[in-house]
């Protein structure tokens, strides 16, 4: 599933993902298919650029176009016309956005919809059997995500939160072949960060990613957790830093242990006329 090919004295890690669609090769970027396709960009171009990966956004493939549609497209490797492996996202990170309304209770997040104003439950549950549905490589579990500068006792209930969904969502599963992460939190607190990802190992998951970061704290401060993380996480099991997309704090993250990222930032920026060089 997950080889660790070499270390570096950093820290720095190069290894291979195995999936059902191939293998990633880290560390690796994924750009963000968020409703299948990347934008302004087609799948030839990106397969062409030698990414590997990407990573589509479940609940809202599951608000339009339907998984009844996905399916009926054979899934959605086929649906998107991409071959290779595929990530999805629960959708937690919809709870911060204010389009989607999210309300967070132990029960799950109750969305509604930026299309019709419907609402939707998101349970554990229910965010597995969409990701199950919708067959891609990677499923994520659905995590409590609080805006950064909460308070400790938000970051806490949180953190405890997640622990039990990622529990929830592994007790769910119905695929053998899809790959299912955890995601830990605790904001930039150590000792939380440290219990989140101390319980998640204990579940045991086939990867673990790193979420509520790279959402305003000082990147000292996110080095600190990272190398934090990386030593409570194992070493036979990818590590995921979510929503990271600046090439600079990319390299740095990979000194501190982390093996996979994304981010919507590389094509925004290019959007808007910005290149790196």
């Amino acid at each position: 599933m997950f080889e660790v090919t070499h270390v570096d004295p950093s820290g720095a890690r190069i290894g291979r993902l195995h999936t059902a669609s191939g293998i990633v090769e880290t560390p690796a970027f994924m750009p963000v298919a968020t409703n299948g396709s990347v934008k302004t960009l087609s799948f030839d171009t990106v397969a062409g650029l030698g990414f590997e990966a990407l990573i589509s956004n479940a609940f809202v493939l599951y608000l339009r176009p339907g998984l009844e549609v996905i399916e009926a497209a054979g899934g959605l490797h086929k649906f998107m016309g991409w071959d290779k492996t595929v990530f999805t996202d629960s959708g937690g990170f919809q709870m911060l956005s204010p389009e989607f309304l999210g309300k967070t209770s132990e029960k799950g997040v109750l969305f509604r919809s930026p299309i019709d104003r419907s609402r939707h439950m998101l349970t554990p549950e229910a965010c597995i059997d969409i990701q199950n549905r919708l067959g891609s490589d990677v499923a994520m579990v659905l995590d409590d995500l609080v805006p950064f500068g909460s308070d400790r006792d938000a970051l806490s209930a949180a953190a405890s939160r997640t622990t039990r969904w990622a529990g929830r969502c592994k007790e769910a599963n119905r695929s053998d072949g899809q790959l299912l992460f955890a995601i830990t939190q605790g904001g930039t607190d150590l000792a939380l960060r440290r219990r989140s990802a101390e319980a998640l190992v204990d579940i045991g998951f086939d990867g673990y990613a790193i979420g509520g970061l790279s959402i305003g704290e000082p990147k000292d401060v996110m080095s600190q957790i990272l190398r934090e993380q990386a030593r409570v996480l194992p070493e036979d099991r990818p590590r995921y830093l979510m929503g990271l997309g600046s090439p600079t704090e990319i390299i740095d993250a990979i000194t501190s242990g982390m093996d996979i990222f994304d981010s919507t930032f590389p094509t925004r920026n290019a959007r808007h006329n910005g290149a790196y060089t």
